[in-house]
C-alpha cells in the first residue's frame, strides 16, 4: 500500500465508528417549538454528502448530496480539485471537504447544499475531525506535516501547529480535550491539546501507523499500524503506549462498537478482520471477508459491522462483508460496485451507504435485510461520504 500522501482511501472509518468525531452521528429530530405562535421546526432531512473527482486525472470534483428518505441525488456542487474526506458539525449545518491538491477546505451550507468561500490551509489537507462542541474543525495536512484549526463561527483558518511526520489521520476525543494525530513516517502519534492548540510529547507506536480510533469513555487510543501488523494502544490519562497488539497484514482501518466493548480491524492484505477484546486488549480469532477490504463502518446499535472489499485487480465485482457481532461470523457479501472505498451509516441505523470509486456511484444497502438497493449516480471516482445526524 502506498503511503496516505498518496493513497486516495478515506478515513471515515470512521465516519460511524464509535468514539470518532470525523463526521457527526445520533438521530435526526423535531426542533422544540419556540414562543406561543411560532410553528415548529420541520425535520432535518438526513442527507449523505459524497466527495468525488481527482483533479486533472478524472475531471473537475464535485460533492454530490443524497436525499437518504428517497435516495435521490442533487445537483453536484463544484468544488475543484480532490475533494479527499469530509466531516459534518454535529448540528448538521455545514459540512467541510478537504480539498487535497488545492490546500483548501471548502465548507458547503447543508440547508441550501451551496459551497461557501473555500479556507486556505497547508499543503495536502487529507483528513479533517471537528471538537464535539463544534466549534473547532482541525485539518490533517499531510504534505507540510501541520495540522490547521478552523473557528466554524466565522470559517477563519487558525495558525497551524506542527505535528510531525507523514500525519496520515486524526481522531479527537469524546470530551474534545485532546487530537491525536498519527504520523506515517515516524511511527508515532502527536496529541494537541485542544485548548491551546499546542502539540504535546510525540508517543512512539508501531511502524508506518495508518487509522485510529477512540474508545467512547475516552480512555484508549488505538493506532493501526500498517507495516508491523499491529495496533497500539494508548493511555489516554498519561499519553504512553502500551504494549501492541498483533493482528493481520497491512491492517489499514479500525472501528469500535458503540458499547466500547470490541475493536475491529481490517487487514488489507490478509482479506481478514481482527476483533479485539477491548478490556483485556487481546485479539480475537480473525474474521475471513472479501479481497482487499478497505472501510469499515458499524450501525448505531452495535449489532452489525459492514466491510468494503476492493477486489482491486482481480477483475471481480467489489463487495460489503456484514459482520454479526454477537457472534463474530461473517454472513454473505453483498454486491455493489468495482471498488468500494467508503462506507457511512445512517443515525437510525436502517440505511449504509457504500462509495464504489471504480463505478462513479453510490450504493445503499437496507440493513433490515442486507439487500442492495438500486445505485446512485455521483461524480467520478467517489472516495469520500459523510451523512448528517
Amino acid at each position: 500500500m502506498a503511503s496516505p500522501m498518496t493513497r486516495t482511501i478515506t478515513r471515515m472509518f470512521c465516519s460511524s465508528a464509535a468514539g470518532l468525531v470525523l463526521a457527526a452521528s445520533g438521530l435526526a429530530g423535531v426542533g422544540a417549538a419556540g414562543a406561543a405562535g411560532t410553528a415548529p421546526r420541520a425535520p432535518v432531512p438526513v442527507t449523505a454528502y459524497v466527495g468525488s473527482g481527482s483533479g486533472g486525472v478524472f475531471g473537475e470534483g464535485t460533492v454530490t448530496p443524497i436525499s437518504t428518505a428517497a435516495n435521490v441525488p442533487g445537483n453536484g456542487i463544484s468544488v475543484g480539485c480532490c475533494p479527499e474526506a469530509i466531516a459534518i458539525t454535529p448540528d448538521g449545518k455545514t459540512a467541510y471537504v478537504a480539498m487535497q491538491h488545492q490546500g483548501e477546505v471548502i465548507p458547503i451550507d447543508t440547508a441550501t447544499s451551496t459551497a461557501l468561500p473555500a479556507i486556505t490551509v497547508g499543503a495536502g489537507p487529507w483528513a479533517i475531525a471537528i471538537t464535539p462542541d463544534g466549534k473547532t474543525a482541525y485539518v490533517l495536512n499531510a504534505e507540510d506535516f501541520t495540522v490547521t484549526p478552523i473557528w466554524t463561527a466565522t470559517n477563519t483558518a487558525l495558525r497551524a501547529i506542527k505535528a510531525g511526520g507523514g500525519p496520515g489521520a486524526i481522531a479527537i476525543t469524546p470530551r474534545g480535550k485532546t487530537a491525536y494525530v498519527i504520523n506515517w513516517t515516524a511511527g508515532r502519534v502527536t496529541p494537541i491539546r485542544t485548548a491551546t492548540n499546542t502539540a504535546l510529547k510525540a508517543i512512539k507506536v508501531g511502524t508506518h501507523p495508518d487509522a485510529i480510533a477512540i474508545t467512547p469513555d475516552g480512555k484508549t487510543v488505538y493506532v493501526v499500524n500498517h507495516n508491523s501488523g499491529t495496533v497500539t494502544p494508548i493511555r489516554i490519562a498519561t499519553n504512553t503506549a502500551l504494549k501492541a497488539i498483533k493482528v493481520g497484514r497491512a491492517p489499514d482501518a479500525i472501528a469500535i462498537t458503540p458499547d466500547g466493548k470490541t475493536a475491529y480491524v481490517v487487514n488489507h492484505n490478509s482479506g481478514t478482520v481482527t476483533p479485539i477484546r477491548i478490556a483485556t486488549n487481546t485479539a480475537l480469532k480473525a474474521i475471513k471477508v472479501g479481497h482487499s477490504p478497505d472501510a469499515i463502518a458499524i450501525t448505531p446499535d452495535g449489532k452489525t459491522a459492514y466491510i468494503a472489499n476492493s477486489y482491486v485487480g482481480t477483475g471481480e465485482l467489489g463487495t460489503v462483508t456484514p459482520i454479526r457481532i454477537a457472534t463474530n461470523t461473517a454472513l454473505k457479501a453483498i454486491k455493489v460496485g468495482h471498488d468500494p472505498r467508503a462506507i457511512a451509516i445512517t443515525p437510525d441505523g436502517k440505511t449504509a451507504y457504500v462509495a464504489d470509486s471504480g463505478g462513479n456511484h453510490v450504493t445503499p444497502i437496507r440493513i433490515a435485510t442486507n439487500t442492495a438497493l438500486t445505485a446512485i449516480k455521483v461524480g467520478t471516482h467517489p472516495v469520500a461520504i459523510a451523512i448528517t445526524p
